[in-house]
């Protein structure tokens, strides 16, 4: 018997039927209820589906690196959706923010570098960006790499109007892979970025040691 061949990601925005958008919470964050159909891989349409979404901004996720030092900057600070993490809530993160309307990603790496850590950024390489969740929010990361000094970097930095309190680690970058490969580091824009550095670490350097 000969099986159906199906066509890669044959659908787009056009194949599915919104029938109805309900905002059902409006705080921090936003959630709606969508009432949809889509079209099928066998044929015809779905019946009518409905799911809630969290409607988040894009955001991005800067990993600073030293070349020269051959170290990283990873913050550490309570994030409650990890309260049951193995390492508990306090996480190893990268530098992160989320793009508000207006503004520019590589802009926000600079600010929140700033904010967040006392650093500034130089030169940025865009690695990649990706859907966080997408069965259930909207918001996409864009991961970039920032060249950094970090011969000064430490301390507790975050906006006192947010009730950030934002704890700086300079990291050897064999550590931070370490960390990686251990678990210690379990969010998903921390993990990422450190694996595509892992992967492209001698382009970055090669290029940002002129």
């Amino acid at each position: 018997m000969t099986k159906k061949v199906y066509p890669v990601q044959q659908f787009n925005q056009q194949d599915i039927e919104l029938l109805s958008t309900e905002r059902v919470y409006q705080g921090f964050f936003r959630l709606d209820k969508l009432t949809f159909r889509h079209r099928l891989h066998d044929g015809g349409w779905s019946g009518e589906v409905k799911r809630e979404i969290y409607q988040r901004s894009d955001a991005v996720a800067v990993l600073a690196l030293d070349v020269k030092r051959r170290e990283v900057v990873l913050i550490e600070q309570l994030r409650i959706g990890g309260t049951s993490s193995q390492h508990g809530p306090w996480l190893l993160e990268c530098i992160a923010g989320m793009i508000e309307p207006g503004e520019q990603a590589e802009d926000v790496c600079r600010r929140e570098a700033m904010e967040e850590a006392g650093l500034s950024i130089g030169r940025l390489h865009k690695a990649l960006s990706y859907l966080s969740s997408p069965g259930g929010t909207t918001e996409r990361l864009h991961i970039y790499i920032g060249e950094a000094d970090l011969s000064h970097a430490g301390g507790v930095h975050g906006l006192d109007e947010e009730n950030e309190d934002i704890l700086v680690h300079r990291v050897p970058l064999d550590t931070a892979f370490e960390w990686l490969e251990s678990g210690r580091i379990d969010n998903a824009s921390t993990v990422i970025a450190l694996q595509w550095l892992a992967l492209n670490q001698q382009q970055i350097i090669a290029n940002w040691c002129d």
